[in-house]
């Protein structure tokens, strides 16, 4: 085989891994644009490494990407962009090969918003413990040689992790059809103005945050049922202004962001804004509500490649 194949053939075999290698830099990072990013440099890795001693090109990737991703936790820009306040996963439209795998429970919920964001509270080495054990199923030696650690460290790594992970957790999976219902009926009541039933359906502890519709530099949090239901209604009933800002008038779509059920304002093919939702037990413990176009970027892409169901809402 000459030198031109054995290119081919080896960026062939590095373009098998790309949706888990970005899979797994998404769960590391929580940022789609980041992730993407990490691959790029692992492929630049892989086409500089001497190949042929490679034995195992899987967990040779995997390696690199994580390491990649730590040193993107660790330095100080990061450090920066993720201050306490200023900070959100990039949500992703259900389908999206990044979300996988998807099979079990802890790993459809290690990609949940919801636990990219507890994630922010761990160290670097808890988080890539947790995400490559619980989404991916390595063991914990295998663990241990990809982050030159022992493998003890590992196990404390992800005892600490899943502790935290654990005791912030909000409830587990929700039957779909109850999960639209829900939303259904919060956008119906935040419409209409139905400041009681809003608050009837969201949890006594319940908290929304907010990037401002994209207009603000840090997150807008509310943490009483009265507090979000007031903003609810003012954010979610449609007036001219809105329309100027979302750039026409939105249709208004019920979709599945990260697993989680989530409402989309769609002006034509564009979508301007996410309202994420997660529940338990029957009721709404944390709104999300995302604007920001540096945020919705893939989101935005996939959809214009989605075949949605009727809109809840036609002419917001």
């Amino acid at each position: 085989m000459d030198s031109t194949a054995v290119d081919r053939f080896d960026a062939d075999r590095f373009e098998a891994g790309r949706n888990r290698l970005a899979s797994l830099a998404y769960r590391l990072l929580g940022s789609a644009t980041d992730a993407e990013d990490i691959v790029q440099d692992a492929f630049l890795h892989w086409q500089a490494a001497d190949r042929q001693r490679i034995r195992v090109p899987e967990a040779w990737l995997t390696k690199v990407v994580t390491n990649l991703c730590l040193d993107r936790l660790r330095s100080a820009q990061a450090r920066r962009e993720r201050t306490v306040g200023a900070w959100l996963p990039e949500p992703l439209l259900d389908g999206d090969p990044m979300l996988g795998p998807a099979d079990t429970f802890e790993q459809r919920e290690s990609v949940s918003l919801a636990v990219l964001t507890l994630m922010e509270r761990l160290s670097p080495h808890e988080r890539a413990v947790y995400v490559l054990r619980e989404a991916f199923s390595y063991s914990h030696a295998e663990v241990a040689e990809i982050l030159d650690i022992t493998e003890s460290g590992s196990q404390q790594h992800l005892h600490r992790a899943r502790h935290r992970v654990t005791a912030a957790r909000r409830g587990g999976e929700v039957d779909p059809a109850s999960a639209r219902r829900i939303v259904e009926e919060f956008l119906a009541a935040a419409t209409s103005g139905r400041v009681e039933r809003l608050v009837a359906l969201l949890t006594d502890d319940a908290t929304a945050i907010s990037d401002g519709a994209g207009l603000s530099r840090k997150l807008l949090r509310y943490d009483t049922p009265q507090r979000i239901a007031a903003i609810a209604r003012a954010g979610l009933k449609p007036t001219p202004a809105k329309r100027r800002l979302a750039g026409g008038t939105p249709a208004v779509h019920y979709a599945l962001v990260n697993g989680a059920p989530a409402i989309l304002f769609v002006p034509g093919d564009r979508v301007v804004g996410a309202v994420t939702f997660d529940l338990t037990e029957g009721r709404i413990a944390t709104v999300r509500g995302i604007a920001a176009p540096n945020r919705l970027v893939r989101l935005a892409e996939a959809w214009r490649e989605h075949e949605p169901d009727a809109p809840l809402i036609t002419r917001w």
